[in-house]
């Protein structure tokens, strides 16, 4: 009787064959959250099948996907169900378990970006060693592990404050401490697995910038406009495209991203964040993904950032992401405290009786404060720099008397 695996490699033949004949395949998706419905609706926009893997039926990428496979996106069960009608698989964020994949790699499972370039990634202190290995401009780092657990003290030449920050499994802002004193980091040691942290010396920026950018089977790396970022508690809150920085900025920035795409050999979409100030321009991240960061590229970009995910997944001619507006505002909207503004409803129905306002709602089902539960983008139409900023702080004002911030840290 054959064994599971040889029942696979079958439906892989059956599958490469499918897509050799010409006929339709399907894109498989690890993930199931708001990341994996865009990709979802950029796909239907293509009439390219999608079927994703989440937890659960009521995650934001059901809704619009081809079928579902209910398991959680690191169970890999779930994903040898999931690769038996696809072409290819692609994720929806790096919290994917690669050793347990491996072995679908090697039976002739297509996963995109390939496992050997999301390795390196998938934890901050092999991006930091990549990062370092290639020279890329950077925060000075430590593995926690090299602190001395007796007398804990920092390496020669750091000062508090520094940053401390799990190496997998952060964002907007969980997994990242603050310490301002031996007695801090101290407390860390005690508090977590000293193999699993990292710490990075303060950086003093002036401004927070993005970039994300793809790279096809071919080679060839497409950015979409750098952008300008502003978070409060660590976490975005809104994004202003282009971001208006001198050229050699620019130039470096992407030549920063084009370079770690070729030397992963990285097939896919791919966000770095940067700081910039006195110290030039330095990699604080990277998110071998789509980023929250692009989202403006949906209504303000030739082809977003999805789309770039989509067609690179498919084998689909990659088209160049161009601004087709003059710039873009995007506005993060996250959950409030109960009492804090009138209810969803009344807040959604609000905004999309706005001219000009392109509302993204991603269905989740409760409203907890910081979490994100849509976005709101508007294209800008101002010649400058200097109007589009003007333009944009009004746009901002409008969406937060509406919607207003979330001030405290994600729950």
């Amino acid at each position: 009787m054959p064994s599971s695996d040889d029942g696979l490699v079958d439906v892989l033949r059956m599958s490469s064959a499918s897509v050799a004949n010409g006929k339709a395949a399907n894109i498989g998706v690890v993930g199931g959250g708001q990341l994996a419905q865009m990709l979802v609706q950029a796909a239907n926009l293509r009439h390219v099948s999608v079927i994703v893997q989440s937890g659960s039926a009521d995650d934001p990428a059901v809704d619009g996907a081809t079928r579902h496979v209910v398991a959680d996106p690191v169970d890999v069960e779930g994903t040898k169900k999931l690769v038996q009608d696809c072409q290819c698989i692609t994720f929806e964020n790096e919290w994917v378990n690669i050793d347990a994949l491996i072995p679908l790699a090697q039976q002739g499972v297509k996963f995109r970006p390939s496992l050997a370039a999301l390795a390196p990634l998938v934890d901050k202190i092999s991006q930091r060693q990549l990062l370092s290995d290639l020279g890329v401009p950077g925060p000075e780092w430590t593995p926690l592990t090299a602190i001395p657990t007796g007398v804990p003290r920092l390496p020669a030449g750091w000062s508090f404050p520094v940053m401390a920050k799990a190496a997998r499994g952060g964002y907007d802002g969980k997994g990242t401490r603050v310490l301002n004193s031996i007695d801090d980091l101290a407390q860390l040691l005690r508090s977590v697995d000293a193999s699993k942290w990292l710490l990075e010396s303060w950086v003093r920026f002036e401004r927070e910038l993005a970039l994300v950018a793809s790279r096809d089977a071919t080679g060839q790396v497409r950015c979409l406009p750098l952008v300008e970022t502003h978070q409060t508690n660590q976490v975005c809150d809104w994004v202003i495209a282009p971001a208006v920085v001198e050229h050699a900025v620019e130039a470096m920035a992407y030549n920063v991203v084009a370079s770690l795409l070729t030397k992963l050999d990285y097939q896919g979409v791919l966000a770095i964040e940067f700081f910039y100030g006195p110290a030039g321009l330095q990699v604080n991240e990277i998110a071998p993904r789509t980023h929250n960061s692009a989202h403006f590229s949906i209504e303000a970009c030739s082809s977003s950032q999805f789309d770039q995910q989509l067609c690179i997944a498919a084998d689909l001619s990659v088209p160049a992401p161009a601004l087709i507006s003059a710039g873009a505002l995007m506005v993060n909207l996250l959950g409030l405290p109960k009492g804090r503004a009138s209810s969803i409803e009344q807040r959604l129905s609000e905004l999309r009786r706005c001219d000009g306002f392109h509302v993204h709602w991603y269905g989740k089902e409760l409203e907890t404060p910081g979490r994100k539960l849509g976005h709101v983008t508007v294209l800008l139409r101002g010649v400058d720099a200097v109007s589009r900023d003007q333009e944009a702080a009004m746009i901002l004002e409008r969406v937060r008397a509406i919607w207003p911030q979330h001030l405290a840290n994600s729950d």
